[in-house]
């Protein structure tokens, strides 16, 4: 039987629960991971944001097993949009310091040592870094730069890093041929570099490029993670990506809006199995290469993702809305939006032991639950 989306506490508990599961399996799953990082420093550049949400947490879950010497986690964000609710939570955490800082700006004089470093400060949203194109690539580059620097001073210091993990994007493909689908990280792309989403997808191609060369002239661990199509617990649903906007329609109990044909294609990866594969480049990436993290099967269309949300929301919520289509109001909504997007993971599985668990439709209902029981952080 549905239960109401009125009953905020059930929803409320349903999603904790979710989100104490997923840890729990992200902890044991990365046992052997968390264990080489035991007892040394992680920095999260960017951590407040989607990926953040269970970058952060995972290491501190482990933690909570007692299995080792716990993992130091530092999180750097300029919190544009305000601290989230659930690092909040987190503040009292002994293993957590939150620091703001712009990644744009020059690196605290401060700045401690490291062991390990995830750079995932850059918006990533198209709506959003459509409208901060200058800053999207300040911290794709500039904001790379500055750390790929203190790496080699840190070996100057003789205090290397462990494993320094860029974030880069599926987006560097472009819209790729068909017959390059799945794609491999062999795909040198097709990317435009004066279209509106060309500084987001420029900066992350120029960003692995810095990466490959101080990897290989300056001896720096970095390896680059290409993501595709994550979703679930943390993407908020005041991001403006496709599933977040579906669901806040489901939410708001109203029908959901569609502002393309449905035409394009996708494969979606829930986060947690994404976040395994980003602490895996992390400690076992080889240097100076590039990793595509996401799901090969099922490819479906945006109409097919919509019906599907219909379908599973009905079943959760008694949802009885319907897809209608519009056209968006931004003019450039849709300019070189990629046809199509599939991975090729065989790279992942075979050198890092990727292997993601949750399918599509497992996902789905706990990205709906998780959003169900989070309505209050829409906006944050």
């Amino acid at each position: 039987m549905p239960v109401s989306l009125d009953d905020e506490s059930h929803w409320h508990d349903a999603a904790v629960d979710i989100v104490a599961g997923d840890l729990e399996a992200l902890a044991e799953g990365l046992a052997a991971e968390f264990v080489e990082m035991a007892g040394q420093r992680l920095l999260i550049t960017g951590g407040a944001g989607f990926l953040g949400y269970y970058l952060v947490q995972a290491p501190l879950a482990w933690n909570g097993l007692g299995l080792g010497d716990p993992i130091s986690v530092t999180v750097f964000d300029n919190y544009s949009r305000g601290v989230p609710g659930w690092l909040e939570t987190l503040s009292s955490d002994p293993n957590l310091e939150m620091r703001k800082h712009d990644i744009t700006h020059p690196l605290p004089v401060d700045m401690p040592g490291f062991e390990w470093l995830i750079h995932a400060a850059s918006i990533a949203s198209p709506t959003f870094y459509r409208q901060h194109p200058i800053e999207t690539m300040d911290a794709n580059v500039n904001g790379l730069r500055q750390l790929l620097d203190w790496a080699v001073e840190r070996q100057e210091e003789r205090e290397p890093l462990s494993g320094f993990l860029f974030f880069s994007t599926s987006e560097i493909y472009g819209d790729p041929d068909p017959d390059s689908i799945p794609t491999a990280e062999s795909y040198r792309g097709r990317v435009s570099c004066t279209g509106p989403r060309a500084c987001y997808d420029e900066s992350k191609r120029y960003g692995e490029t810095l990466c490959v060369n101080f990897a290989g002239r300056r001896g720096v661990p970095v390896s680059m993670a290409r993501p595709f199509n994550n979703f679930g617990p943390g993407l908020k649903l005041g991001d403006r990506r496709v599933l977040p906007d579906f669901a806040r329609d489901v939410l708001a109990g109203r029908d959901i809006v569609m502002l393309s044909d449905g035409s394009a294609t996708r494969t979606f990866c829930y986060v947690a199995d994404a976040v395994a594969g980003y602490f895996k480049i992390l400690v076992r990436g080889r240097r100076g290469e590039p990793y595509n993290i996401g799901t090969d099967a099922p490819e479906i269309s945006m109409a097919e993702l919509a019906d599907r949300v219909v379908a599973v929301a009905g079943d959760l919520f008694g949802y009885e809305g319907k897809v209608v289509r519009q056209e968006s109001d931004d003019e450039a909504y849709l300019v070189d939006n990629p046809n199509r997007r599939c991975p090729a993971i065989d790279k992942a599985r075979a050198y890092l032991g990727y292997d993601p668990k949750v399918g599509f439709e497992e996902g789905l209902e706990r990205a709906l639950v998780w959003y169900a029981g989070n309505r209050e952080d829409d906006e944050r």
